[in-house]
């Protein structure tokens, strides 16, 4: 991409390689269909209509989301098969109501009777069974009802029994964004796909219906060897790939799509710095890497081009200020780039910095010419 191309946009930016970008959305279908699941992609990295298109089947769906804002927009778009996979609180019901009048088939989460009793007055109340998944935790990470317990059939029964419909389960193997390298993540999906499993079962002795057995985590999608018994998966970041799932092994620093544009605004040679207009509000305060083996700072520094420059990381950010210097323990020199000189950052975590932004600067398969994806924020 010429700097004369790059030079359009004010900075900081968010950049997406189209490239990169479509080639990880092959990667994941390629690896899954042959598996017999259905691909339900996490929409709430990308936040915008445009790139969804891009990732659902068919550019329709099924799809997964984060919050009912998306729910909402993605809906009024035409995408008519969303599960919402955050545990639904009681207040948000009249939400999910409105976005089913609108005809989209939305599905809840929860893990509690409290909730599914809530579902199943404001469903009787409407007239509209509600379909609901309950939430199983696989690995302690955050919330859901162990496949074993004895709350799995208490919540069922008080989603049948009182007007609401159970429709499946529903695990996200969180830890595994924890584990690093191939074998490690291959038993990880392995032990998410056991849990949903055998909570489905579960259900299914004591009587109760259970069609859809989700699962899914980008690290888990890509290292799923079995998927027997699972209905569909989910995943998110896949799409743009960041620095986290890099120093796991789910991809390389080569197939991350998004960046950050940014410009040198200032040198303080004598501590070893460089400064950007790229801060904490362009790349976020996410430090993902900070426990893996090899700490990428804020962001990990590359030329106008995309191409990493050696041993160069964000070390520090302040609100509009981002400090680059030499990675700590390393020998390399700090390069010479003056002020004005273009850079783009590679993100810790996609989802964090795309959340900065209002919009994408694609870089397109081919041509010339910029495009722009609209992205929303919001609850």
């Amino acid at each position: 991409m010429a700097n004369a191309i790059l030079e359009q946009l004010t900075t900081p930016s968010l950049l997406v390689e189209e490239a990169r970008f479509t080639a990880n959305i092959q990667r994941l279908y390629s690896h899954l269909t042959p598996l017999g699941v259905l691909v339900r992609p996490h929409l709430k990295t990308v936040k915008s209509v445009e790139a969804a298109r891009r990732i659902l089947a068919g550019g329709e769906g099924p799809a997964t989301v984060s919050t009912l804002k998306e729910a909402e927009i993605f809906a009024a778009a035409g995408i008519s098969d969303i599960i919402y996979a955050v545990g639904i609180a009681p207040q948000k019901l009249g939400r999910v109501l409105a976005i089913r009048r609108s005809g989209c088939d939305l599905k809840v989460v929860l893990d509690s009777v409290e909730q599914a009793q809530a579902v199943a007055e404001a469903s009787r109340q409407a007239g509209d069974p509600i379909p609901v998944l309950i939430e199983i935790d696989c690995d302690g990470h955050r919330s859901g009802v162990a496949p074993d317990s004895s709350k799995l059939l208490d919540i069922g029964r008080a989603l049948e029994s009182g007007g609401a419909a159970l429709v499946g389960v529903l695990t996200h193997a969180g830890e595994s964004y924890e584990v690093e390298g191939p074998t490690a993540l291959v038993e990880f999906a392995e032990r998410e796909r056991l849990a949903a499993v055998s909570a489905a079962n579960t259900l299914r002795q004591g009587g109760l219906p259970c069609p859809i057995v989700s699962v899914g985590s980008t690290p888990t999608a890509h290292f799923a060897q079995n998927l027997d018994g699972v209905t569909e998966v989910r995943a998110g970041v896949f799409a743009f790939f960041d620095l986290v799932m890099a120093g796991i092994g789910v991809c390389s620093i080569d197939d991350i799509a998004l960046s950050v544009l940014t410009r040198v605004i200032g040198h303080q040679h004598e501590r070893g710095w460089i400064i950007t207009d790229a801060g904490w509000m362009a790349l976020s305060r996410d430090r993902g890497t900070a426990g893996q083996l090899i700490d990428q700072g804020y962001g990990l520094v590359c030329d106008e081009r995309g191409c990493v420059i050696p041993d160069l990381i964000v070390t520090g950010v302040n609100q509009e200020h981002g400090v680059i210097a030499v990675r700590p323990g390393s020998d390399g020199a700090l390069p010479d780039l003056p002020v004005g000189t273009l850079l783009r950052i590679l993100p810790n975590h996609a989802c964090a910095t795309a959340a900065q932004f209002d919009r994408y600067a694609v870089i397109p398969l081919e041509g010339s010419d910029l495009k722009t994806w609209q992205r929303f924020g919001g609850w």
